[in-house]
């Protein structure tokens, strides 16, 4: 794995650890910047940790991803493996808690 895919599995899992999350991702956009969020899981609104990242980065003004990173005990879902590809990302990263990438 290249550093800056190590950095942003490192991202999304401090994320999860601050916030005792079921998941945390983070996303680096087309200039480099990164972008790191857990899930939100709200009695009115449910949104996946990929989902949320991927909204923070649109909302700062990328156009494009090169990389999701998703920590989680799960897999991810349909969803957040299509958002990923509408951004150009070939491939989601997945790792378990302790940072080792699955799949």
């Amino acid at each position: 794995m290249n550093p800056e895919d190590s950095k942003i599995i490192t991202l999304a899992r401090a994320a999860r650890a601050r916030n005792g999350s079921a998941e945390g991702a983070a996303v680096r956009d087309e200039t480099g910047r990164t972008y790191s969020a857990t899930d939100v899981r709200l009695s009115a609104l449910t949104l996946s940790a990929v989902q949320v990242a991927v909204a923070m980065a649109i909302s700062s003004g990328a156009q494009s991803l090169e990389a999701v990173a998703l920590v989680s005990e799960g897999d991810p879902s349909p969803a957040d493996e299509a958002v990923a590809a509408e951004l150009g990302v070939g491939k989601l990263l997945v790792a378990g808690p302790d940072g080792t990438l699955r799949g």
